[in-house]
């Protein structure tokens, strides 16, 4: 599945002195998926934390 803020992350990643990520959004409108998506995608490994309580 294609989606354009996936490309704004990459970006991000590629950017000298990068600031940490913040990814804010309503309620089940993608933020999970997009985010495994991108460290599937650009990361050989990648930790996966939920600390929903």
């Amino acid at each position: 599945m294609y989606r354009s803020a996936l490309e704004e992350l990459k970006a991000w990643k590629e950017k000298p002195g990068r600031l940490p990520l913040v990814l804010l959004g309503a309620r089940q409108v993608g933020k999970t998926w997009l985010l495994k998506e991108f460290g599937r995608v650009c990361y050989d490994d990648v930790c996966y934390v939920n600390s929903d309580a």
